[in-house]
Formats: structure tokens, sequence, C-alpha cells
């Protein structure tokens, strides 16, 4: 399974990247496992407020539909708009070009609240037992 150490982790598995006052956002390389092969991903406008705990995304699979959850409040400036026309993205590299939208948070306090990449390795392993 690929954590990446400078990403944050959501129980939901959404990563979130600091970049400089921006968090790039995603699906981890376990949801997209789970998810199976994806071929579609409905993302937000940019301007579009997010909050967190709230889906900001649809992404859909052969396996099932699911939801994508902020993991912390702020305003989309940008959306990986390649993803329309290439879903599998997601499954091939879901912390590089699979990354979903970028945002200006507003409150970067929310990140210290996510868990860390062994904290996050440790929650799925919990989970496949």
């Amino acid at each position: 399974m690929n954590t990446p150490k400078d990403c944050k982790y959501t129980r939901e598995h959404e990563w979130a990247k600091a970049e400089a006052d921006r968090v790039r956002i995603g699906i981890t390389d376990y949801a997209q496992q789970e998810l199976g092969d994806i071929v579609f991903v409905e993302l937000p406008t940019v301007g579009k407020q997010v909050r967190k705990g709230e889906a900001f995304a649809t992404v859909e699979s052969v396996k099932a539909v699911s939801e994508v959850y902020a993991p912390l409040d702020g305003t989309v400036v940008e959306a990986n708009e390649s993803l329309a026309d290439l879903p599998e993205t997601l499954n091939k590299a879901p912390h590089a070009d699979g990354w979903m939208i970028v945002i200006e948070p507003s409150d970067t306090a929310q990140l210290e609240e996510l868990m860390e990449s062994s904290e996050y390795d440790s929650f799925i392993e919990e989970l496949a037992k």
C-alpha cells in the first residue's frame, strides 16, 4: 500500500497534502483498490466551498458509486479536469496525477486533526482484521 509520508489521511480514505497556502486532495491507494476499476469522476467547480466531512465529489467504479469527503474546510481553487476523460488515473496514480482538487483552506489547523501516514497504515491494518 502506498501512503506517502508528506500527506495526511482521513478515516474515509482521503489524503491531503499541504502546498504553501493550499491543500491538494485525493483518494488513497487503499480507496482506489477497494473501489476497483474507476469509470467516472464528478468533481466540484472552482469557487465551490467545501466543508470538512461533507461530500465534495463522486467516484463511480465497476463495483460501486462512492462519495469523497472533504478533509478540511476551504474553497476549491483547482479541479483536476483530466479525470473527466481519464478516470482510471485514480487507479494508476492516486497520490500523483490522480489528485482531485486543490483548496485554499479556511482553517489550516484542521490539517493537524488528520492522521499521519503511519497512523493511517495502522488504521488500514485494523480494517483488514
